[in-house]
């Protein structure tokens, strides 16, 4: 085994503990020397293999850094993914158990789910548009295995681009009559508005980011399929949650989505 696959390794099972154990670790791109966005994705990649061995299954997909301030700040001019596993689903108005997190903050995001299979390795833009099936409001609990959130694009793309869980609202809305770089978003948490934005604050039009999923995903020949979802990312910023929380974002045509921290 190389050096770098040595790293690579060791990095993946150092965040899977981390997990495990609800103990945060220092950055990986420093302890374990994961320099390149290939090395943080291999590293993604290996815990992803685990946790299919172990019977979780992929559901969908999110994307993430789709605020151009957030990239600027980690010095990026894209966005990353991380991979969505079945039990972490939770649907509107359900308890979110906090035993299951480390250091968790919420995001209010438009949801998509994929109605047939993404063709090809390039989709055009028109292709994947006919793919899509609805949307949905969301809220994304991202959460980092990282101390303090101390995180560079690296150590956010080896830890499964900060994947906590996600709550999905009720009733799903066909795309086409939505206007979604004008939607607006409203996230409440204990009756108090702590996060506004829009659609437009996701890359420019959240159909733009998951388009750019799409394409990023069959380059890698892992198309999207029938059935999955997509986390098109945050429309306003994210704010820290902790047990007793709840949270409530409303995404304009879309409706409202709700948890509470339990």
């Amino acid at each position: 085994m190389s050096h770098q696959s040595e790293a690579i390794q060791q990095a993946a099972q150092a965040l899977a503990l981390a997990r495990a154990n609800r103990r945060s670790i220092p950055p990986v791109s420093t302890s374990h020397g994961i320099a390149s966005l290939d090395a943080a994705y291999a590293v993604a990649e290996v815990n992803t293999r685990a946790r299919l061995e172990s019977g979780r299954r992929v559901v969908g997909l999110k994307v993430g850094l789709t605020s151009k301030a957030v990239q600027q700040q980690l010095g990026v001019d894209q966005p990353d993914f991380g991979v969505l596993f079945d039990d972490m689903e939770f649907l509107n108005g359900q308890d979110v158990p906090t035993t299951r997190l480390l250091q968790p903050k919420v995001e209010a995001e438009i949801a998509f789910v994929v109605g047939r299979d993404v063709p090809g390795s390039a989709p055009s833009y028109s292709e994947f548009l006919a793919c899509l099936s609805y949307a949905l409001p969301a809220i994304e609990i991202v959460d980092s295995a990282i101390t303090d959130w101390k995180i560079t694009l690296v150590d956010t793309v080896a830890d499964n681009a900060s994947s906590g869980l996600y709550v999905l609202g009720d009733q799903p809305v066909p795309i086409g009559a939505l206007s979604l770089g004008a939607i607006g978003m409203q996230m409440d948490k204990n009756g108090q508005t702590v996060s506004t934005g829009s659609g437009a604050a996701c890359l420019g039009h959240p159909l733009r980011a998951a388009f750019w999923l799409a394409r990023t995903m069959a380059a890698r020949g892992q198309g999207l399929r029938e059935g999955q979802v997509i986390l098109s990312g945050a429309l306003g910023p994210m704010v820290p949650v902790a047990a007793g929380d709840l949270v409530q974002a409303s995404v304009g045509a879309l409706g409202s989505v709700s948890c509470r921290f339990i």
